[in-house]
C-alpha cells in the first residue's frame, strides 16, 4: 500500500487502517498477533543501566546469541548513551563503536539487527553493514528518514523534546509523533515501515512518563504500531542506584501494562524475563494461547 502518492502523505482516518505487516530483515512482524521483543545491545561505556559493552564485539555477539535464544525478535545496537547529561558522540566515534559490531552480528547471528542512532551518516553506514531497522531517538536529521526510505527498512520514530514543559503530555506527544511521521512519509518511508515510540524518559518528568503509560491507547489514533521502551528506566520512579533485580520487577509491570494499553513491541534488557511477561499478557489481552 503506497500512501505517499497524491500529495497527502499522512492518510485520513489513519486509525482505521490495518497495521499490516512490516518486514525486518528475514522476518515479518505481523502487528497485533503477539507482542514482539527488541533486545538491547549497548556498545557504550556509560550506559545508565550498567550493561554497556563499549567496543567489545565478541561480547556483543555472545549477548545477541543469548538474547535471541531467550526470545528476542530483533536486537537494537547503540553506540551513544541516551542517559540524561550524557556526552554526545561525534559521527566518527559512533561509527567506530557500532559498525564493526553490526557487521559481525549480521554475519554470525540470525536475529535482525536494528541500529539505535539519530545521525544520518551512522544510519547510512549501519544499513550498508546489514542493519535491518533504524531506531531514531530524536528525529532531527532528515537524512535518517531518507536512509530508511532508500533502504526500505523500518524506522522507529521517538518523541523527544527539551525542555520538559507540557499542558497535555499525551496530546502533545501524539502531535509531535504525527509531525515526525509526516516528515518520514515525505522523505519516502512507506506507511508499513513506520513504528512509533512515545519516548518514555526522553524529555519528560516522572509524572509525564506515568501519564503516558496510563493513556498509551490514545496513540492508536496515529495508526501505527507502538514500541514501548521502559526497561530499567529510573524516569519511572526507580531510585538511583536501584539493583538490577529491582529494575526487572518494575520493567515487568510496565511491560504488562503497556501490552494491556495497546503496545506492539517492547524494547528490553532482560529478554528472558520479559518474554514470559509478554506471553502471559498476550494470552490475556490478545487471546494468544501458548
Amino acid at each position: 500500500m503506497d500512501l505517499n502518492r497524491g500529495g497527502n502523505p499522512f492518510p485520513p482516518d489513519a486509525n482505521k487502517l490495518p497495521l499490516g505487516v512490516t518486514r525486518c530483515g528475514s522476518r515479518e512482524l505481523h502487528w497485533g498477533k503477539r507482542t514482539y521483543i527488541m533486545g538491547i545491545v549497548n556498545l557504550t561505556p556509560d550506559s545508565f543501566s550498567g550493561d554497556g559493552l563499549d567496543k567489545d564485539v565478541d561480547s556483543a555477539v555472545a549477548l545477541t546469541r543469548r538474547l535471541e535464544a531467550e526470545g528476542a525478535d530483533v536486537v537494537d545496537v547503540g553506540g551513544e548513551s541516551t542517559r540524561p547529561r550524557a556526552v554526545a558522540l561525534s559521527v566518527e566515534a559512533e561509527l567506530e563503536r557500532v559498525i564493526p559490531a553490526i557487521r559481525r552480528l549480521v554475519a554470525k547471528v540470525g536475529v535482525p539487527v536494528s541500529v539505535d542512532t539519530y545521525k544520518g551518516e551512522v544510519a547510512r553506514q549501519a544499513v550498508a553493514a546489514g542493519a535491518a531497522m533504524v531506531n531514531d531517538v530524536w528525529g532531527k536529521d532528515p537524512e535518517v528518514a531518507r536512509v530508511a526510505a532508500e533502504a526500505g527498512v523500518p524506522l522507529v520514530l521517538t518523541h523527544n523534546q527539551e525542555p520538559r514543559a507540557y499542558r497535555d503530555v499525551v496530546a502533545e506527544v501524539a502531535a509531535g509523533l504525527k509531525g515526525s511521521m509526516e516528515r518520514a512519509l515525505a522523505a519516502g518511508v512507506s506507511w508499513e515501515n513506520i513504528i512509533i515510540d512515545p519516548g518514555i524518559g526522553f524529555g519528560k518528568a516522572r509524572e509525564h512518563n506515568l501519564e503516558l503509560l496510563g493513556r498509551l491507547e490514545e496513540l492508536a489514533s496515529l495508526g501505527r504500531p507502538i514500541l514501548l521502551g521502559t526497561s530499567r528506566k529510573f524516569a519511572l520512579g526507580l531510585p538511583r542506584g536501584a539493583p538490577v533485580a529491582q529494575r526487572i520487577w518494575a520493567s515487568a509491570a510496565t511491560v504488562a501494562i503497556g501490552i494491556a494499553k495497546g503496545c506492539h513491541m517492547v524494547r528490553v534488557h532482560d529478554v528472558k524475563e520479559m518474554a514470559l511477561v509478554c506471553r502471559m499478557s498476550d494470552a490475556v489481552v490478545r487471546r494468544v494461547r501458548p
